[in-house]
Parts: structure tokens; C-alpha cells; sequence
């Protein structure tokens, strides 16, 4: 195979027909029964993230609308093997047009549009015009296609797709059908991959596909990128190990985030920032260790509250170490850490220096973790005025009080929001 001809898996494993649509049940379902009925709106919008299909479903609905083959009502399946379908696979079919609203914004260019409207389609059925990020368009652009998308001619259907469908005027989404394109969840994603993997007669560690499943944040062809990636870093050897797809997505060691931090629920600040520089020789980007820093305080937080909660993304050592420490800090400490580390998260994007930022959080997590336990200092007061004699008889309904005292959760968490100290803190 020549250097030029390689295909990206992205592109080359991209949906061909409804059926092979990941994780759209309900935009499936909805347009293959308006083509088998005959009863198509004359506009659509898709919306959604970027790589969840936008552009790749407005192709299916112009093949399956244009498709040669006599039979494709019944199904709603193009054939994929006729002229029209091969030329709109390929971007190349004269009555389907495609648009980019990032670079034709402007009013002149939805007349263009408007202007063409009234000519027949000359190979196909229908011509569809397919606007790609149209909430680019300018107001004016905007006006200008309000007339002509209410009352088409019938030969004439809009496709249009967005990541942002709040800016869309709400004059054009009430003449669409609009359909939100889902995010897809990691085990989906790492199901595709797997397949594509095999497909292409690699094999793989199952660990690795799954943090390319979590990089992605649910988008198909950001996985499929981040595959084609991991493949080149490692020469494209028929065995793709996980320490290459974690050097190659920049995340740092799993370990050594945990021992930072034990480092901080021990209040050792020398420790944690002796371990945070060794984390930082290797990763340099400080936004990812906080963010590794959240997501293992995340999961100690919901391995103490569920118990059986699923942690197989992680090693058999590291589920270990999780389970070790839910089981010694309190859910009021995880809270109050969670609060600093989203308030640093916010201080570091706008710093001028992220390192000394990020070392003055770790210094503040160690200050808050070193400081005594609250609920059993109250405790001790507590008991100490019990054992105090009664100095004045006016005082014995104080007392009496006193003893009464239930020190809970809700009362360390109440003193703590009106301690003016802890506010410099958390």
C-alpha cells in the first residue's frame, strides 16, 4: 500500500446506511419510518458534539433519498452501489450540495442558494442541500433563507448540522425537524474500536482501547483518531501494548497520582510536592494532573458511598488502594478537597504561572488535612463540660443543654461555613 492511499480509520469505517448508525436509536427509528411512508419533512437539524455523525447521517439521508435502486422505499437502505450513491459517498453528486456555513456566512452566498432552489435536480429525485456548522450565518443570512426553508419547492430538502444549536435563530428551528444527536458512552466506543481493530487484524490490550474510549469524551472519530495515533507511535505493529497509547494520550502514571494523593490526606507537603515534581518532569501539563487529581478523588468519593462501584478501568492494585483510602477519610474531608481542587482548577486557567498556582493548592490540601478532626475536637468539649461542677444554678439549664449535644456531620459542616478561617482554606 502506497503512502497516498492509506484511508483513516475514521473515514474508512464511516456509516454507510442507518443500520450501521452508532447509538441513535430514536433519529434512526423516526426517519426510517418517514422515507418507508413517504412522509419526509422538507427540513431537518442535527445537532450534537463534534464526531458523534452529523454530517455522515445527512449523507445517509441524501443517499437513501436518491438512491437508484426501485426497492430503497421499502427498506430505507441505499444500495450503496449506484451512481448516485457512489457519487454522494464521494461529495462529488451535482444535486447534493455541501456546505460549509464557517467560510459562507454571508447573505450573498445564501442567495446563491436561493437562487438555484428553483431548478430541477438533474440526476437525482431530490436535491438536498447540506449545511454544515450553520449557525456560522450571519443574521442577514439567516433572513435571507427564512422564506424559502417555510415553503420549499418539493423537490428541494435541507439538511442542516451544528455543535452550537443555541445560536441558531429560533425562526429556522421552528420550520426543522430537530434531532439532538447523542454523546456515546466509553463501553460503546471501545466496542467500535475493538472491531475496527480486528477488522485490520491487530491485536490489543483491553486497558489501552478503554482510555482511547475515555479520551474521546464520546466522540467516534475523535477515538478513531486518537486509534490511528497509537498505531503510528507504535510502527503500526500488529500488537498495540497500553503504555503506547499512554504515552502517546500524555496521561501520567495512575500510581504516582495516588500516592501524591496519600501524600495530601497525610498533610506531608514536602512528600507530595517531592512526588508532584516526579509527575511533572514526565507531563508537563498541569491541567491534566488536576484533572487525574479530581478523577481519583472522584472515585474514592463514590467507592466510599457504593460499595460495589465499578472500578475495572483501574488495576487490581489500584482498585486496592482506592478501597484503602475511602475507607479511612471522611466524605466531609473528600468534599471539602473536591471544592478546593475545582476552586485551584479555576485559579490555574488564569495564572501566569500554573506550577507555583498548583504548589499552592497542594500546600493548602495539606494544611486542611493536617488540621485536627473537628467532630472529635467538638466531641471533647463536649464531654469536658460534662464533667464540669455546676458553678451557679442559673446556668443548669445550659448544662443540661450541653449534655444533650449530638455531634454530627451536619453541625462540622455548619461551623465550617460560618468559621470565617475556613473560608481561606476551602
Amino acid at each position: 500500500m502506497s503512502e497516498n492511499s492509506y484511508l483513516v480509520l475514521a473515514r474508512k469505517y464511516r456509516p454507510q446506511n442507518f443500520d450501521e448508525v452508532m447509538g441513535q436509536g430514536v433519529l434512526v427509528t423516526t426517519l426510517t419510518n418517514a422515507i418507508k411512508n413517504n412522509k419526509l419533512h422538507h427540513a431537518y437539524i442535527l445537532t450534537g458534539i463534534r464526531g458523534v455523525g452529523k454530517t455522515t447521517t445527512a449523507r445517509i439521508i441524501a443517499k437513501t433519498l436518491n438512491c437508484s435502486n426501485p426497492e430503497i422505499t421499502l427498506q430505507a437502505k441505499a444500495c450503496g452501489v449506484c451512481d448516485n450513491c457512489k457519487s454522494i459517498a464521494a461529495s462529488s453528486h451535482q444535486d447534493v450540495i455541501e456546505i460549509d456555513a464557517a467560510s459562507r456566512t454571508g447573505v450573498n452566498d445564501m442567495r446563491e442558494i436561493i437562487d438555484s432552489i428553483a431548478y430541477a435536480p438533474v440526476m437525482a429525485k431530490y436535491k438536498i442541500y447540506i449545511i454544515d456548522e450553520v449557525h456560522m450565518l450571519s443574521n442577514s443570512a439567516f433572513n435571507a433563507l427564512l422564506k424559502t426553508l417555510e415553503e420549499p419547492p418539493a423537490h428541494v430538502k435541507f439538511i442542516f448540522a451544528t455543535t452550537e444549536i443555541k445560536k441558531v435563530p429560533i425562526t429556522i428551528l421552528s420550520r426543522c425537524q430537530r434531532f439532538d444527536l447523542r454523546r456515546l458512552d466509553e463501553k460503546e466506543i471501545a466496542k467500535h474500536v475493538k472491531n475496527i481493530l480486528q477488522k485490520e487484524s491487530f491485536q490489543f490490550e483491553d486497558l489501552g482501547i478503554e482510555m482511547i474510549a475515555k479520551m474521546s469524551e464520546g466522540s467516534v472519530r475523535d477515538a478513531l483518531s486518537f486509534t490511528d495515533q497509537a498505531l503510528s507511535a507504535n510502527n503500526h505493529e500488529k500488537f498495540l501494548p497500553t503504555e503506547i497509547v499512554v504515552k502517546m494520550l500524555g496521561l501520567n502514571d495512575q500510581n504516582k497520582i495516588i500516592e501524591l494523593i496519600e501524600a495530601l490526606l497525610g498533610g506531608n507537603y514536602p512528600l507530595a510536592l517531592k512526588q508532584f515534581n516526579e509527575i511533572y518532569a514526565y507531563s508537563s501539563d498541569i491541567s491534566q494532573i488536576l484533572e487525574d487529581l479530581m478523577e481519583i478523588t472522584h472515585k474514592i468519593a463514590q467507592k466510599k458511598l457504593i460499595k460495589e462501584y465499578d472500578l475495572k478501568e483501574f488495576s487490581e492494585n489500584l482498585q486496592n488502594k482506592v478501597q484503602e483510602i475511602s475507607e479511612k477519610i471522611s466524605l466531609a474531608s473528600l468534599a471539602r478537597i473536591w471544592q478546593m481542587l475545582i476552586k485551584g482548577n479555576a485559579e490555574i486557567n488564569f495564572s501566569s504561572s500554573q506550577k507555583i498556582t498548583f504548589e499552592m493548592l497542594l500546600m493548602r490540601i495539606c494544611h486542611l488535612s493536617a488540621l485536627p478532626d473537628l467532630k472529635n475536637i467538638l466531641l471533647e468539649a463536649v464531654n469536658e463540660a460534662e464533667k464540669k461542677p455546676l458553678q451557679n444554678e442559673n446556668f443548669s439549664q445550659d448544662v443540661v443543654a450541653k449534655k444533650n449535644i449530638q455531634v454530627n456531620d451536619d453541625i462540622v459542616g455548619e461551623i465550617l461555613r460560618n468559621f470565617e478561617g475556613a473560608k481561606l482554606i476551602v
